[in-house]
């Protein structure tokens, strides 16, 4: 059959999100919605508990007001048995811990159930017995799957029918009867059905809501890839380009004998393009959803500076370590590689601690330098200026705090956020 056919193809967006409505059984959501439909099967349950009581109050007094009365020997025997062999049943099934068990042995004690009940009716037929086989054939369509339970109930309704015929009953008592099992069938089926499909329905509304969720978070990505395409081919394009230019101008100040200060300025730019370059990589592999920098990877931070800078620096690890929230872990270690970079631009050489502490409701970061080891360059203020700004906003935004200042014999950067 082809399109032309007058049935439209399933796209495949359309079959995965199909399958991902299907795929989302055991969700979170999906998970609540079971919890609820299960609170809302036991607060039926301890409703019609006291009911079963009632019940079986009912049918025992009718039994003892009865003829033949309860008793040890003949048709009082039988009376009394049947009494017994109801109420223990009846008090089985309105335990919550009777739907447990095997749908075998919950049609044992139901039809064990409407066997006294059937019992009771051919003993007393002009007593309140038909109320035994009534909760018999209550607790059949209620408890069991549809065929068993309706099958079970229909032949404890005929058995009850012909026991209440055969002992003599009018047939007026035996339509009441019949009509009342039948009924109260039909009641309980009713019941069953509505809470089954209210639990169908939360379940469909759970899948549903997880399934615009999955749909709207494949949107964002796809929009995240889409703008870090764009920024990639932007920035790389005109950043490199930069940096091309900035050699070529380092090239010609050294051929035209050029003095330190524009030197210095040019590198200053070469610098910066780079380190330009670098965070929009960084930006753009975190649009894409790649994994970013944590701690975990501090100690390879500080192996690099060390090695790119020669600058002594030392990292030290006090607490015990654990994994921190993804937005905290990265605060720290953008703390860490602002703080460093501002070392190598401020006072290249200086002795650096980095020292990564874990306390109790909070992980901090503390990076210390000494008095520069090179002698003061006049460009050191070249830059944005604006490092540590953009890094007290992120920190802040995880709750966090930083804290930045000069220290007697040089400067210090505290990051510290609650994880």
């Amino acid at each position: 059959m082809t399109p032309s056919d007058g049935v439209r193809p399933v796209s495949a967006g359309r079959r995965a999100f199909y399958r991902l409505l299907v795929d989302t059984a055991g969700t979170t959501r999906e998970r609540e919605a079971q919890a609820r439909a299960d609170e809302r099967l036991r607060h039926q349950r301890d409703v019609l508990r006291p009911l079963a009581a009632i019940v079986i109050a009912a049918v025992a007094v009718g039994a003892i007001n009865g003829h033949p009365a309860p008793g040890i020997h003949g048709g009082g025997a039988g009376v009394a048995a049947g009494v017994v062999v109801f109420a223990a049943t009846l008090a089985w099934a309105a335990r919550s811990g009777f739907v447990a068990r095997s749908t075998t042995t919950q049609a044992a004690v139901i039809a064990a159930m409407g066997a006294a009940g059937i019992a009771l009716v051919a003993l007393q037929p002009k007593g309140a017995t038909e109320l035994a086989g009534g909760a018999a054939v209550w607790t059949a369509v209620v408890r069991l799957p549809f065929a068993p339970g309706v099958s079970l109930a229909a032949a404890v309704t005929i058995a009850l029918g012909a026991a209440l015929a055969l002992a003599g009953g009018p047939a007026a008592a035996v339509l009441a009867a019949t009509l009342l099992c039948a009924l109260l069938a039909v009641v309980a089926h009713f019941i069953k059905q509505a809470r089954a499909d209210q639990d169908t329905m939360e379940r469909l509304l759970a899948q549903l809501e997880d399934a615009r969720e999955e749909q709207l978070r494949h949107a964002a990505v796809s929009e995240r890839a889409r703008i870090a395409a764009e920024l990639h081919d932007v920035l790389a394009h005109s950043l490199s380009g930069a940096a091309i230019q900035l050699q070529g101008a380092r090239k010609l100040a050294e051929r035209n004998g050029a003095g330190p200060p524009v030197s210095a300025a040019i590198e200053r730019a070469a610098e910066l393009v780079r380190d330009g370059l670098a965070n929009a990589s960084q930006a753009v592999e975190a649009l894409r959803g790649d994994r970013l920098p944590s701690i975990d990877q501090l100690d390879s931070l500080v192996s690099a500076f060390r090695l790119d800078t020669n600058t002594e620096v030392t990292l030290t690890i006090e607490g015990d370590a654990r994994p921190l929230p993804p937005d905290a872990s990265l605060a720290l270690y953008r703390g860490a590689q602002e703080a460093l970079t501002n070392v190598a631009r401020y006072a290249p050489g200086a002795v650096t601690t980095v020292v990564l502490r874990y306390e109790p409701g909070c992980t901090s970061l503390a990076v210390e330098n000494g008095p520069s080891a090179a002698p003061a360059d006049a460009l050191t203020g070249i830059g944005g200026g604006n490092g540590l700004a953009g890094l007290r906003a992120r920190i802040e935004r995880t709750g966090g705090s930083i804290h930045a200042g000069s220290t007697p014999s040089g400067w210090r950067v505290e990051v510290e956020v609650p994880a």
